[in-house]
């Protein structure tokens, strides 16, 4: 079994459980290696099963050789009830399952199945915010695609040009470069919308004069990417250099501030005091970063209530904003990885000087 399966044993010990059910894709993945739509993983200090239907048995035989793989028809739970008792005859199980993600039809189910067992909800999402090296290997080729990607695009950048258009060729220019998909809805957002902290690519052609945020991401092999940068079309005006020059300083300290043990609410922090300064604290009302990996957001959170230590090999983004309604917005994002004496920059080949586009 491998240490990603063995931490889990570990973490089932500290609980006092004698099983996890992992139903989450991502966490199935993590621990198995499989990768399709549809499967459980049943795991105890000594078994570990994967259950999936017809469709996904030849697949997981190759992708997860560590696991039993479990074939079942309709649902799921005859067969996991058959499986447990037969392995441990007359026991009375704890058996811990995902209380974020499992709904209530479903955990009612799971009782119903396993009248005998004890269940106890757990959260499985700290146990992957420390990368290994493949992982982040993979989340740096994932970085690479998204940055060729975005030099790639520049030249179609201009007034005239749709936001949905540019997001668009910005995917067409990941997939080229083997990407398996995007990593969210890509958020293309000028002028005024630039006030939209989450303003996906519509219909509306830029306009001379005006700021772009751009935020996009690249999946590769399973791996997320994650970062923003915000353009002007033409000459900047005093003002959006200076909206702009204060969320540049703030997102250097930001990344500044990052080292193993602290906070993500104390890097949060620093930066945010920043804008505060700069008189714009009420116009960046989002948390600072996230984690990610094999999913877009994950633990841990930079934001005021990011209680999360940071550790070693824990990627992150940083993405301070500011957004004034009526007239746009700026963020600029960076993932980061947090390393011995600070971070290390995964977007440091795209630079964050204000890019005019004459």
């Amino acid at each position: 079994m491998s240490i990603r399966t063995d931490r889990l044993r570990q973490f089932l010990a500290g609980i006092a459980c004698d099983a996890v059910l992992v139903s989450k894709k991502e966490n199935v993945r993590y621990y198995s290696g499989f990768s399709g739509s549809n499967a459980q993983l049943l795991i105890t200090p000594d078994q570990a099963w994967l259950l999936t239907d017809f469709r996904y048995v030849e697949q997981a035989t190759q992708q997860a050789p560590d696991f039993s793989i479990l074939r079942y028809s309709g649902s799921p739970y005859p067969v996991m009830t058959e499986t447990l008792a037969s392995a441990y005859p007359g026991k009375k199980l704890t058996i811990a399952f995902e209380g974020d993600f499992v709904v209530h039809d479903t955990f009612e189910a799971l009782k119903t199945a396993l009248p005998e067992s004890a269940w106890q909800s757990c959260s499985l999402e700290s146990l992957r915010m420390q990368k290994d090296a493949e992982e982040l290997r993979l989340i740096h080729q994932a970085m690479e695609i998204s940055q060729q990607a975005f030099a790639q695009i520049l030249p179609l950048i201009k007034p005239g040009a749709r936001e949905c258009d540019i997001a668009l060729e910005l995917e067409f220019a990941m997939r080229r470069r083997g990407a398996e998909g995007k990593a969210f809805d890509f958020i293309v957002a000028s002028g005024a919308r630039g006030a939209l902290p989450h303003g996906v690519a519509s219909e509306k052609e830029l306009c001379e004069g005006e700021l772009v945020t751009l935020d996009f991401g690249a999946v590769y092999k399973g791996y997320h990417s994650d970062m923003t940068r915000t353009l002007c079309l033409g000459t900047a005006s005093e003002k959006q250099l200076e909206i702009y020059n204060l969320v540049l300083k703030a997102q250097e300290v930001g990344c500044a501030a990052i080292q193993p043990g602290i906070t993500g609410k104390d890097v949060d922090a620093a930066a945010r005091q920043v804008i505060i300064s700069g008189g714009y604290g009420e116009q960046f009302g989002h948390g600072l970063g996230h984690g990610l990996g094999l999913m877009i957001h994950e633990e841990p959170r930079l934001s005021p209530v990011g209680d999360r230590i940071l550790t070693i090999g824990t990627p992150v983004t940083v993405e301070p904003g500011i957004y004034l309604p009526g007239w746009g917005g700026v963020r600029i994002e960076d993932t980061v990885v947090v390393s011995a004496d600070g971070c290390i920059n995964l977007t440091a080949g795209t630079g964050k000087e204000l890019l005019e586009i004459r």
